[in-house]
Order: structure tokens, then sequence, then C-alpha cells
């Protein structure tokens, strides 16, 4: 697939099921996330790749922080359910680094960007995905979970599998709503 079309048409899919990227493909994924704009090399990347067992002990952290919150009966059992929507999710982690000339807000668009980049690399492979945040992302016990400390930030939950249709493409949006040229 062409670079272009792959941007022209992406589309998050959440309907995924085994198998997800694994072996080479997945390495391939991470180094996009790798390659993602990095202002002074810092690299403030925490990629957590969840599959098998690591799925059931994401599934803990999300079920003992909906109890921990006294969340409704209903979110907590929707928590045990989370991490089966697919095969593999990836937690990516940005990990904070002071420095004078990158802030906190470009140190996160740099693990945004790589969350795009390896949905894109998988989306490329055949694979699909949904980048997902929600509460839990920023749910104090989570954060515990992960050893965040309170600079750290969970850039998302980024769910990988093999479209279990054909994913629909997003219609195209009018750009002069968004866009003003200064000319």
């Amino acid at each position: 697939m062409q670079a272009l079309d792959l941007l022209l048409t992406r589309s998050s899919f959440s309907k995924l099921s085994a198998p997800a990227p694994s072996g080479q493909q997945l390495d391939q994924i991470i180094q996009a996330g790798l390659r993602a704009p990095d202002h002074a090399h810092l690299s403030p990347f925490d990629f957590i790749v969840c599959e098998g067992e690591g799925l059931n002990k994401l599934t803990t952290i999300f079920t003992d922080a909906a109890i921990k919150a006294d969340s409704s009966i209903e979110k907590i059992e929707k928590s045990k359910k989370m991490t089966s929507r697919a095969p593999m999710i990836i937690v990516t982690i940005m990990r904070y680094q002071e420095h004078e000339k990158v802030p906190r807000v470009e140190q996160v668009s740099t693990v945004g960007c790589a969350t795009q980049n390896m949905q894109m690399a998988a989306q490329a492979m055949g694979f699909n995905g949904i980048w997902r945040t929600g509460s839990f992302a920023t749910d104090i016990n989570v954060r515990n979970a992960f050893d965040l400390t309170q600079e750290d930030e969970i850039i998302g939950f980024l769910y990988l599998g093999t479209p279990e249709c054909e994913p629909p493409i997003k219609r195209d949006r009018d750009a002069s709503k968004y866009v003003r040229y200064w000319r």
C-alpha cells in the first residue's frame, strides 16, 4: 500500500480477531513507532505489548482500578471484558524527561506520533486497530500499576489484530472548515 493512500484511507476499526502482528511484523511496527519525531532524541517511549497472559494482567489492572474507584457493577463487569476486544494491546506511555528545550507537551506529542505510526504500520501490513484512551488512561490506580510519575502519561491503549470484515472508510472532511491560509 502506498503511504499516501494509507493516510488518506486510514480508519480505526474495533472488530478485531487473531492473528495479531508477531515476529518481524511486530518488530517493524515498533520500529515505526520509534521513528516518530523526537526533539533532542529523548526517547520518552515506553511500549508495553500485551498478548496472551499479558492481556489477563491488563484485565486485572483495569478491574482492580474499577473496584478501587467504587465503580458501578456495570463498569466493573465491562472492565473484565475490555482486553478481549483484540488479540494484542500495546500500552503507549510517555516517560517524561526534564529538558530545557523540550517541554512536556512535545514529549506527549512524540509518543502520540509513535502510537499513530504503529497503527499505520499495522494497517499497511493488513492488520487494523483502534487507539483508545478512556478513563483508565488517567485513573490513579492504573497509573500506579504502571509505576508512572506525576509527569508521565498513558497516551493510549492501541488495540491491534486482524479485521473481522472490510473496515469502512470514513468520509472525507471539508478541509475549508479547518484550514486558513495566511498569504
